[in-house]
Order: structure tokens, then C-alpha cells, then sequence
């Protein structure tokens, strides 16, 4: 949520989805994770969460990531649920790009399989993972070096055939290792 947020103040039209059947968010332990539906909202979890333990869970950051996650959209999504057709869906962890380019996933993408449809026009679609870690601070880096990223493409004239070099000179600057594939949809 926090590169939505980053790409929605810079003016792109940015969407954002989980990547399984329900949202979970940590819990007192490791095997007690707080599982919600989709259909919950942010304020909702954050209501709950201060009722089981407002200390613990402003210590570790999620009421703070549920606060801004409130303020950015109601409830989160699942892709599965979209029929929304993208240019470029990014990934912040390579499990779920996996699951994405295996079409396993109830995630972020891979339309064709998930809905059982066939592409409707053939578009192609850019995925792309970047690994973040899952706490406040890289998710702040890497939520800058996806809009850089996405700066970066939207200033290519031909991005289908510019893309390859563009991921590579990305890499290089960033040192951060890039997976790249494109689908149809």
C-alpha cells in the first residue's frame, strides 16, 4: 500500500490487490495471525486490533499500516475479483510474482487463467517483481523505487521493445535484482 500511496500522489492510476483468499495480518505469534475477508475494512481491522492489544499492535507497526491504509482506500482487494485490464502490475515479494506468472495465485494477475476466460484482445501486460521486505522502512524505499520505476517506463516511446534495457539499467543503479514477464490479457 505504501507504493499505491507514492504512485497515487505522483498522478498515476494505480490500483492495489492481496495475494491470497484472505487478508492476514500478524498476530500475537507466528501461528496466530489475524485472518480477515476482504469484505472487512481497514477500520474495521483497526477497531479490532485495539480491542485485542493496542499496545502490542502499535509497537509493531500495524495499526500505524492500518491507519494509512484507511486513508488510502476502505478494504482491500483480491484480484481475482477484477476484471480491470493493467499495463504494468508489480510485485513486492517473488513468491507471489511465482504464483502470478504460474497462475496459481488469487492475486494480481493473471486473468486469463484465474477467470477461466479467454484474452480478450490479446494486451499485453508487463509483470514485474521487486523485492521489499515487509516493514515500514523498505516498503518507504521501495515504494520510491517502483514510482521510479514506473517514471522510468512512462517516459519510454516504445516500452514492449525499450522495456528490457530499461530493467537492466534499473538493476544496475539500484542493485536490486528485477523478474520480469509479460502476459495477455
Amino acid at each position: 500500500m505504501e507504493a499505491h500511496q507514492v504512485l497515487s500522489k505522483k498522478g498515476f492510476n494505480v490500483r492495489s490487490f492481496g495475494s491470497g483468499s484472505m487478508v492476514k495480518l500478524p498476530g500475537p505469534s507466528i501461528d496466530k495471525p489475524n485472518i480477515y475477508d476482504f469484505a472487512v475494512t481497514y477500520e474495521q481491522m483497526y477497531t479490532d486490533l485495539i480491542k485485542k492489544d493496542k499496545t502490542m499492535y502499535t509497537q509493531n507497526g500495524i495499526l500505524h499500516m492500518l491507519d494509512r491504509n484507511r486513508r488510502i482506500k476502505a478494504k482491500p482487494e483480491r484480484f481475482h475479483h477484477c476484471y480491470d485490464k493493467f499495463d504494468v502490475i508489480f510485485c513486492c515479494e517473488e513468491r507471489v510474482y511465482d504464483q502470478v506468472v504460474e497462475g496459481k495465485a488469487f492475486c494480481i494477475f493473471d486473468i486469463t487463467k484465474l477467470l477461466n476466460r479467454s484474452p480478450t484482445d490479446n494486451t499485453p501486460v508487463h509483470v514485474i517483481n521487486i523485492d521489499v521486505q515487509d516493514n515500514h522502512e523498505e516498503a518507504t524505499i521501495g515504494a520510491f523505487l517502483i514510482y521510479e520505476l514506473a517514471l522510468t517506463m512512462l517516459q519510454c516511446d516504445d516500452l514492449d521493445n525499450e522495456i528490457d534495457e530499461m530493467l537492466q539499467e534499473f538493476e544496475h543503479k539500484t542493485e536490486r535484482t528485477l523478474l520480469h514477464t509479460i502476459a495477455f490479457q
